[in-house]
């Protein structure tokens, strides 16, 4: 059965939109807002800080305002009512551990419902959330929490725990609470917590000291994932964040009738600010703990809308292309229903379905099965994290699937920009947000400014003077323009631009997105600064790889051996050489090396939102990225 979000009473906010008119029907339905929408406009939600958002989604009283999985993997609900004492529970154990207003709280946890009740908590009572990826090590996490100062850590599992008492005489951290049991160990438990129905700290003095945070407080110090360097703790305030869930959703038309599963990171601004979003709009959150799991809990849960990254995207694509793979009469029939998706595509991308006999039957037989996977009731497709590529997102505007890309960065709260129904172009990172200003410098990074941009990195002045400009616009990093329409397309990576010996300058993700957009390529990292020509290191799609051996009648027990065969060294040649037909000279991967390793966040590789670790990837594959340019 789907738990799909649903429209009862009075407290719902929901948007209607017509093309002179944006009507807003806010959390007292007695109550709307009309307001004239020119060129596009939409009317912003009153947000002044994070509570907003806690008291919004704590006032829908018994109305469901999230889905968590028990111990039998069931889905269950959680009502508007139970969230909000949840949080004066945790709000009171934070108080009697001595928790002040401006102190530090670390998060160490997967995605699951204590995680939002942990947080509303500590910002609720003033006092700063540290969210860090459960995927680090003991040793990773030690200098963030000692560098944050944190003296609270709320953590998952007991093998989180561990990680906190091993490092913990190098931090400052005095109590620990534990979302899972906790027999046996040093740490409080939510169980514990939650069951102590003592009112000495009153729903009353929470919604006091709620109210009482301003928007210039800080709320959150987020770690950068260190893709080029050192970690550095980014400082978002309340009034950052509010000012960017008050407009970056809104015209997607959130309402009580959505529901959305939460399995990126919330360690990650994105998936945190979506989850804000759907709070503050009263639709539904369904925790996924696990990524392994999200493909049975889109079908079990049905969201309607779907966010994920570039990787997420990708891999769906290529789970399709290799069941066609699987046959001929597959093979033949999906190459067919891609070849009708493709002749109508201007059509899908207007948001329009094609009236055709051809389409209807490529639908029934390909497209619908694609959407099934999803779940079958998602109306939305976003992605941020990385750029999407444009062959990506053709594929699945050819599928019927148009894909809301936006841009964003930790450090601006996130969203800068984001394609939307109104305003809809593949190859971009759509349009501003209406309170964010962007300008491109003169060698083409882009420049920030808005109520949305940090105010600094944690402990770090020199680093904060150099992420701006002298008259105060945050520096991107990025690579990118404006087109006449104002959509803003990113090419690159300023630090991750490569320039060759000859002077050239190549921007290596797009190129890496053509590489990936084959079945038969995981990740592909480019390399070539400061030498002669480009060439590419290549974690092959193990699984589809094997599947062509063994159709090959290879031997594919071995993936070292694999890697080597001449065939399939010929194989990746040809996948090579498609994709330099499309690139300049100067762009043109010369030669390549495979892996017989497999890219992960585990293996460090990855970061936990699946980008690329350059530094590393260099690092490891010295040697060989060496032997690539041996003459």
């Amino acid at each position: 059965m789907c738990h799909r979000g649903y429209l009862c009473g009075a407290v719902v906010a929901r948007l209607y939109v017509t093309r002179r008119f944006c009507y807003i029907f806010t959390w007292d339905s007695s109550q709307v807002q009309i307001c004239s929408r020119p060129q596009g406009k939409y009317i912003m939600l009153d947000l002044r800080t994070v509570n907003d958002i806690f008291l919004r989604a704590a006032s829908r009283g018994p109305k469901r305002v999230l889905l968590y999985q028990d111990a039998k993997s069931q889905w269950q609900p959680m009502q508007s009512l139970e969230l909000r004492e949840h949080v004066r529970r945790t709000a009171a154990a934070l108080h009697r551990w001595g928790i002040q207003r401006g102190d530090r709280v670390v998060m160490l946890a997967e995605n699951r419902w204590e995680w939002p009740v942990a947080d509303f908590a500590t910002l609720a009572i003033g006092a700063v959330s540290v969210p860090l990826y459960p995927t680090q090590t003991a040793d990773q996490l030690a200098y963030m929490i000692a560098d944050s100062g944190a003296r609270v850590a709320i953590v998952s599992t007991r093998d989180q725990y561990e990680k906190i008492e091993a490092i913990r005489s190098q931090t400052q951290i005095s109590h620990v609470l534990m979302m899972d049991d906790a027999t046996g160990t040093k740490a409080a438990s939510f169980a514990e917590v939650l069951a102590d129905a003592s009112h000495e700290y009153t729903h009353a003095q929470l919604d006091e000291d709620a109210h009482s945070v301003k928007p210039t407080d800080l709320a959150t110090i987020i770690y950068t994932s260190g893709t080029t360097g050192e970690s550095k703790g980014v400082m978002l305030t309340h009034g950052n964040i509010a000012s960017n869930v008050s407009v970056s959703t809104i015209p997607f038309g959130f309402s009580a009738l959505d529901s959305c599963i939460s399995f990126l990171p919330l360690s990650h601004i994105t998936a945190r600010h979506l989850d804000y979003a759907l709070f503050c709009y009263g639709s539904t959150v369904a925790y996924c703990t696990k990524f392994d799991s999200l493909a049975a809990s889109m079908k079990q849960v049905c969201p309607t809308i779907f966010v994920g990254v570039p990787r997420v995207f990708e891999k769906i694509r290529q789970a399709v292309e290799q069941k066609a793979n699987a046959s001929p009469i597959r093979r033949r029939i999906f190459t067919w229903a891609a070849a009708v998706g493709a002749k109508y595509r201007p059509v899908v991308i207007r948001g329009d379905i094609p009236k055709s006999f051809a389409y209807s039957l490529a639908q029934k037989l390909v497209y619908k099965k694609i959407h099934q996977a999803f779940g079958g009731s998602t109306r939305l497709f976003v992605c941020g994290g990385a750029p999407l590529g444009v062959d990506t997102a053709n594929w699945f505007v050819d599928m019927g699937i148009r894909i809301f890309e936006g841009y964003g960065l930790t450090e601006t709260s996130p969203v800068v920009s984001i394609n939307n129904a109104n305003a809809y172009r593949i190859g971009s990172v759509g349009k501003l947000l209406p309170n964010v200003h962007c300008r491109i410098a003169a060698d083409g990074e882009i420049e920030i400014n808005g109520p949305a941009v940090f105010k600094g990195y944690w402990n770090k002045s020199g680093q904060t003077s150099e992420a701006f400009t002298r008259d105060g616009w945050f520096k991107s990093g990025d690579i990118g323009r404006i087109d006449s329409d104002g959509f803003l397309h990113i090419t690159d990576r300023k630090k991750e631009l490569i320039k060759t010996s000859g002077g050239k300058f190549i921007a290596p993700q797009p190129i890496e997105n053509k590489l990936k957009a084959d079945v038969l390529v995981a990740q592909a990292a480019m390399v070539g600064d400061r030498r002669k020509y480009a060439s590419v290191v290549i974690s092959p799609n193990f699984e589809a790889l094997a599947l062509w051996a063994r159709a090959h009648a290879m031997d594919a027990t071995s993936r070292a051996v694999l890697v080597h065969d001449s065939r399939v060294v010929a194989l990746y040649q040809k996948i090579v050489d498609h994709v330099n037909e499309s690139l300049a000279h100067f762009e043109t991967i010369k030669r390549f090396h495979l892996v017989h390793e497999e890219w992960g966040v585990e293996t460090g590789e990855l970061t936990p939102s699946l980008k690329l670790k350059r530094r590393v990837i260099e690092e490891r594959y010295a040697d060989q990225i060496a032997g690539m340019y041996v003459d």
